[in-house]
């Protein structure tokens, strides 16, 4: 009888492994996905992110839910989906991966739970891939509001497949940062950009330097702005109302139609806009001069070269407290300020850099190191740099498969156009 009972237990051990190691074997693994990592399609109302998880109260047809994925490994992939009742009834959905479609109808009740099994999907290629959640009319479902909890993978496709599963949904902010001697004071800095892609909530940032940034901003489907900040003296992240006036820049001059006023939330400091309707694909022009007003204080001025006039205009011009020398730390970056369509592409040249010496020496920078905020280091992989067309570029968001490294150092050629014309006067 011992025998017997030790001979069924080993077989039950074996057994047991057997199908541990067939589901090992087979690739067969699991991911969740938090809905409010996905992207609402148009963008219109038709639904809203929770802060505190999930997608609530969707009940708007004409919106579409988007996941993405990056998928290693090719095969099947198994889809459920978690949703809550936010009343009685029947919701008909429509899940789409690739090309490839299943439609569902499910019975919910208010502020219960319930599964919603879209059984398998094939994976034919590694890449990008787009989950996207539609909700369609029916005979067979009414217009009942509907909360989106997560999705839930499984399958051969889901090993090491990534999906951003953090909440913050912008893309990676990319940067470009130019090598400068040490030796070397920076009295002016130049630098041309063109917007190749312009969503709203795009920052194309052309000069940057310690104490300031001066580029272009889409801030909504009818206004662009040309922006130009600098920041106080001190540590405060947040609120410019705690800064000692002694630590405040003080505006010196602004130009014809410049707004000026104070900002926080990213620092605190003095900024400048001019609403103009800047074009994607046309080159603008930007640059930043830095005058020591004595051992204490710089003033960094901000000028654009306006595409109507063809004429340099002054943006603003700052009085700083805590410098007394000249510009350092001199880079470019691309910005996706709010993450409601961090899912789409964003991209831009960077060309035809150049610093200016205090005695009026021009200096072409031709050599450029990229690098991105924490997001892009494991959140959001889509994030690149490179050349095109003799400039840098500079590429975030739309879910493109590879990315660059960070620190990758790249090299233009240069032009030898040194600008000509600049409010730049040598110092003396």
């Amino acid at each position: 009888m011992s025998i017997s009972l030790s001979i069924m237990r080993s077989n039950f051990i074996v057994s047991l492994f057997a199908l541990l190691c067939l589901h090992l074997c087979s690739g067969a693994a699991s991911l969740i996905v938090p809905a409010e990592t996905g992207y609402l399609e148009p963008d219109m109302g038709g639904a809203r992110i929770s802060r505190q998880g999930g997608i609530v109260n969707w009940k708007d047809h004409a919106t579409q839910i988007q996941w993405y994925g990056n998928f290693k490994n090719v095969g099947n992939l198994k889809v459920r989906l978690q949703v809550r009742g936010r009343d009685e009834g029947s919701v008909a959905l429509k899940l789409q991966v690739g090309s490839e479609e299943k439609r569902r109808v499910v019975n919910i009740e208010n502020n219960k739970e319930a599964e919603v099994d879209f059984g398998a999907f094939e994976i034919t290629e590694p890449g990008y891939l787009p989950i996207a959640l539609k909700r369609i009319p029916s005979q067979d479902a009414d217009a009942t509001a509907l909360d989106i909890i997560q999705l839930e993978l499984d399958g051969e496709s889901v090993d090491k497949a990534h999906f951003n599963l953090k909440p913050r949904r912008n893309a990676a902010s990319v940067h470009l940062v130019y090598p400068v001697m040490e030796n070397v004071k920076v009295a002016a800095f130049y630098c041309e950009m063109t917007a190749l892609e312009d969503p709203v909530h795009s920052y194309y940032m052309a000069c940057g330097w310690h104490r300031g940034y001066f580029g272009m901003q889409v801030n909504s489907p009818t206004e662009r702005r040309i922006i130009f900040s600098v920041w106080d003296r001190g540590t405060e992240p947040t609120d410019p109302n705690k800064v000692d006036e002694m630590d405040r820049v003080r505006l010196v001059e602004k130009g014809d139609g410049v707004f000026t006023g104070r900002f926080g939330n990213e620092g605190t400091g003095g900024h400048s806009h001019l609403k103009y309707p800047w074009k994607t694909g046309s080159t603008q022009k930007f640059l930043v001069t830095a005058t020591p007003i004595n051992d204490t204080h710089t003033r960094f001025t901000g000028y654009y070269h306006h595409p109507d006039s063809l004429e340099w205009m002054l943006i603003s011009s700052w009085d700083t407290p805590g410098e007394g020398g000249y510009m350092r730390g001199l880079y470019s970056f691309s910005e996706n300020f709010v993450g409601s369509n961090g899912h789409l592409i964003r991209k831009a040249l960077y060309g035809n850099q150049w610093i200016v010496q205090p005695n009026g020496n021009w200096i072409e920078l031709t050599s450029a190191k990229f690098s991105h905020d924490p997001t892009g280091k494991e959140d959001r992989l889509d994030r690149f740099m490179g050349l095109e067309k003799g400039h840098f570029f500079l590429s975030h968001g739309g879910f493109v498969d590879g990315f660059t490294d960070y620190g990758a150092v790249f090299q233009r050629p240069a032009t030898g156009n040194q600008p000509s014309g600049t409010p730049f006067k040598p110092i003396k």
